[in-house]
């Protein structure tokens, strides 16, 4: 008896003393949070990853998911749908403008970010409505013609073309040298309708009053010169350039430069990530696309896309969104890994922007000239889809010159006088 009544004090303390450590378990296991990020950058994919990874080491109850698209992808195609439905990311992008308007029953105010004040000047400006900060930005890019400077020297093109008729003479020396002048790839329609026809809005001498001439119908895309020279540009690169631009993907344009079949590729300092990943010895440089003959070229430089926080999102979920764009814009591990690896120039005045390879030329190029703004945020998503369609019948041959103008036209009355 006195047997069993030991056994019994044994058992009821062995049971005493394992449910507190279950039930602590269990709390901790409630403890931790997770929250999604949707990166639209296919070119830092495994960097931000690792990213993510360092942030988790230091914030040990915060998982962090993330899901890369972009590249041959429409990164907001899905984004809608998983909105709509309440399973859309705690953190994603939002590119300003119409766009912040559009989405903006969705952004959580951001305005009391201690990172606001911080942030250089204009760059918070496409993501504010009555006072109010609905984003983070991500950097400040640039976009023109990436070239390969020794290809450039053993063609004879002794500097960067900063006319028209210099960049076509430079396209004809590495044609006869025997190597493809422009890796061009037109598969996705965010090049043709956002990159290249923003920077023909930012040739004219005055966007913001050009596009509310458009609005307006006192003018046209058929009276504009830097529209008719664009046209021009993708003519030469399709001239010299490798076939099938049409098919032609990101992805394909990239490794025929990376490789030295082709010495230029229009792209943006975006792609640092990749040529150091793959070709880090690869001698490159940028310059602005110089759509005529005055020699007074600059980049589209500005910031691309910007952080932002759902609202859907569970309250716990927004108060770690909030922490991680906080770490990324004021830690010393965060600043130093979008610097370092992602190779970002900073959109804040108290990060030191690079001061070599892509971004570091871009950096510079950006603090000297005038501002040439992506002015695709001016204008809603579906138009710059609409423009995309346009230019890519263009680059088909499936449309003249006069008849890209006058769809162009088309699709402005379509998705923005008519409002």
């Amino acid at each position: 008896m006195a047997k069993q009544f030991i056994l019994f004090l044994l058992l009821l303390g062995l049971s005493a003393s394992c449910h507190p450590m279950q039930k602590t378990v269990k709390n901790d296991t409630e403890k931790i949070i997770t929250i999604t990020v949707r990166n639209p950058k296919v070119e830092i994919a495994g960097q931000f990853e690792n990213m993510a990874s360092l942030y988790e080491k230091s914030h040990p109850l915060v998982r962090i998911q993330t899901e890369t698209v972009g590249g041959i992808s429409d990164d907001f195609s899905d984004l809608k749908t998983q909105m709509a439905i309440g399973q859309g990311p705690d953190i994603f992008t939002n590119v300003g403008y119409a766009a912040t308007g559009e989405w903006l029953d969705y952004l959580v105010d951001l305005s009391e970010e201690s990172w606001v004040g911080d942030a250089r000047p204009d760059t918070l400006a496409p993501v504010t409505v009555e006072g109010k900060v609905y984003g983070m930005p991500m950097n400040i890019e640039g976009f023109g013609v990436i070239y390969n400077k020794e290809l450039f020297r053993k063609a004879g093109v002794d500097q960067p073309p900063k006319t028209f008729k210099e960049l076509e003479a430079a396209a004809q020396k590495l044609n006869q040298y025997g190597v493809t002048p422009f890796a061009n790839g037109y598969y996705e329609e965010w090049k043709l309708g956002h990159h290249l026809t923003s920077l023909a809005f930012a040739e004219q001498s005055n966007p913001e009053a050009f596009i509310e001439s458009l609005s307006d119908n006192r003018t046209s895309f058929t009276d504009s010169d830097s529209f008719r020279n664009l046209l021009r540009f993708v003519d030469l690169t399709l001239t010299y350039g490798n076939p099938h631009a049409a098919t032609a993907d990101y992805y394909t344009e990239m490794d025929a430069f990376r490789s030295g079949e082709a010495a230029m590729v229009v792209q943006g300092n975006w792609v640092e990530p990749l040529l150091e990943n793959q070709v880090p010895k690869l001698e490159v440089g940028m310059f602005p696309i110089p759509l005529d003959n005055d020699g007074d070229a600059q980049l589209v430089t500005g910031v691309p896309s910007y952080w932002v926080v759902n609202k859907q999102s569970g309250e716990a979920e927004i108060r770690e969104a909030k922490r991680f764009l906080r770490w990324m814009a004021e830690s010393a591990e965060g600043r130093r890994f979008q610097t370092e690896r992602l190779h970002f120039i900073p959109a804040f005045q108290t990060i030191d922007p690079p001061k070599t390879g892509l971004s570091g030329s871009v950096w510079k190029q950006y603090k000297q000239q005038e501002r040439q703004s992506f002015n695709w945020s001016s204008y809603s998503p579906p138009l710059k889809e609409a423009f995309g369609q346009v230019f890519k019948r263009y680059v088909n041959e499936e449309k003249s010159k006069r008849d890209t103008l006058q769809d162009l036209d088309h699709a402005w009355r379509q998705h923005v006088s008519s409002k």
